[in-house]
């Protein structure tokens, strides 16, 4: 194997940063266990012995482990010290938070907080500590790979800018733009330890994956359309021969009865617990500037139905006087109001949609609802656009964990189609749970550039639409 070639990590590597990330779980469960011993178990009404206290520790490795895997925690290859403290801390005070909770319910009152802050601090201050030497040992244990980007046109070129900030995981050796003459043979994959394929012609793209196989290079392969619509496709053998057999979204009756429950005992529970927030907002919104509380716009939802979503007013009253609809442009936008500024931050002005939610005209998760007239501007430019009608507006979903407000709406569209291939409530409630991380991420309410118009982005936008 040639110096540097890290495409068969061995085991032993593995293993080692397998061990660390043991022992991050189990030292902050170590850290959970304590505060209990120490205060917490004096409080319960019940007593615990040998096993309870097993139990009790196992739930909170459970827990913990689960959220710190949702939101990256452990992805040391692709994310760096600042994220992934950020990702193990939310985790952890998630599950403290929870596990309070379940103590005040085993205690019959309201116990001291003080000690689960004390704890949540432990928690994000080791978690800082591990993050800092996981990235670190990571490094030493997988150094870049070189690393051949392939691409067809300038579009596809330029949608990949943001993988040169990876140095840590790529060192991009060499760029290779393929023509429509080219021959594609065996050295044109020498020398590499991992490929990147984007923007090419199916036929192309799968005789390098094919080639990427045969060698054992790991591939990483930008999707197409078609690509994610086949990502939920059922086996099937027909004449006995093998199909893939895929059809418009239509999930199960049990699936959608879930959902419904959920969205409905979500929304009702949230909407009264909120109810004084929801008090105190709109009397901030009212002060600001005299104006009304709500807005209300008219959207799209399943099938192209149309609804009044409804909103805690954060621009001016004037915002598109000239009938021209706008994208903001975040915090330097002057249509925002003081109050707004706030509210946008923290997601407060989406609150309202409960309503919508608990009407059905929209659900928790799924892809976030369009207004017609932009909707139209899409879906004449890529008519694919209007798949992401095959399920309910969303509150949150795939494209807005995983992207942000300034996204292209191509790459939103394709993170709907990945949503929505795979509908199950255990995503959705991965989903509902990975928002929580994006709350307090300014990167994720990131605005456009200063003046865009929807119609203007359409136009930038469509280059990138037509390579597809």
């Amino acid at each position: 194997m040639r110096k540097g070639d890290v495409r068969h990590p061995n085991k032993g590597r593995a293993t080692l940063l397998h061990f660390v990330k043991g022992l991050l779980v189990l030292s902050q469960a170590g850290l959970f266990l304590l505060s209990w011993m120490v205060y917490y178990r004096y409080q319960a009404s019940y007593s615990f012995y040998f096993w309870g206290y097993c139990a009790i520790a196992a739930l909170y490795l459970a827990m913990y482990t689960a959220f710190a895997q949702l939101y990256g925690g452990f992805h040391t290859t692709v994310s760096r010290t600042g994220e992934i403290a950020y990702s193990l801390g939310i985790a952890a005070v998630l599950t403290d938070g929870m596990f309070y909770c379940i103590l005040c319910l085993l205690s019959y009152k309201l116990v001291n907080p003080v000690p689960l802050v004390v704890l949540m601090a432990a928690n994000v201050l080791l978690s800082t500590m591990w993050a800092w030497v996981a990235v670190r040992l990571t490094d030493w244990l997988y150094p870049p790979l070189d690393t051949y980007l392939i691409y067809e046109n300038e579009d596809a070129y330029i949608s990949t800018q943001g993988l040169r900030e990876l140095t840590w995981k790529f060192r991009i050796v060499r760029e290779i733009r393929l023509e429509q003459e080219m021959e594609i043979d065996g050295s044109l994959l020498y020398g590499a330890e991992a490929v990147i394929l984007c923007g090419l012609p199916s036929s192309t793209r799968n005789t390098l994956l094919k080639m990427c196989v045969a060698r054992d290079l790991p591939a990483y392969i930008r999707p197409k359309i078609g690509d994610l619509l086949l990502s939920g496709a059922n086996r099937v053998h027909l004449a006995g021969l093998p199909f893939l057999y895929t059809q418009a979204a239509q999930p199960s009756i049990w699936y959608r009865a879930a959902k419904r429950g959920m969205d409905i005992a979500f929304s009702s529970v949230f909407l009264v617990l909120l109810s004084p927030l929801f008090a105190l907002i709109a009397l901030a919104v009212k002060l600001d500037d005299g104006g009304p509380v709500f807005y209300r716009q008219r959207r799209l939802t399943i099938h192209g139905r149309e609804f009044e979503i409804l909103k805690f007013r954060s621009m001016r009253t004037d915002a598109e006087k000239d009938g021209v609809a706008r994208l903001s442009t975040g915090d330097r936008d002057d249509r925002v109001t003081r109050v707004g500024h706030i509210l946008r931050k923290c997601r407060l002005d989406e609150l309202p949609q409960l309503w919508n939610i608990l009407r059905g005209e929209m659900s928790i998760v799924g892809p976030r609802p369009e207004r017609p007239e932009i909707a139209a501007q899409y879906e004449a430019v890529i008519s694919e656009f209007r798949l992401r009608l095959q399920v309910k507006a969303g509150l949150t979903g795939y494209a807005q964990v995983y992207g942000k407000y300034n996204t292209d709406s191509y790459d939103k569209l394709e993170m709907d189609l990945m949503y929505i291939a795979r509908q199950s409530i255990v995503q959705d409630i991965a989903l509902m749970f990975a928002t929580v991380k994006t709350l307090f991420l300014s990167e994720s309410t990131e605005g456009v550039a200063e003046g865009q118009t929807t119609a203007s982005r359409v136009a930038d936008e469509k280059e990138k639409f037509t390579r597809v």
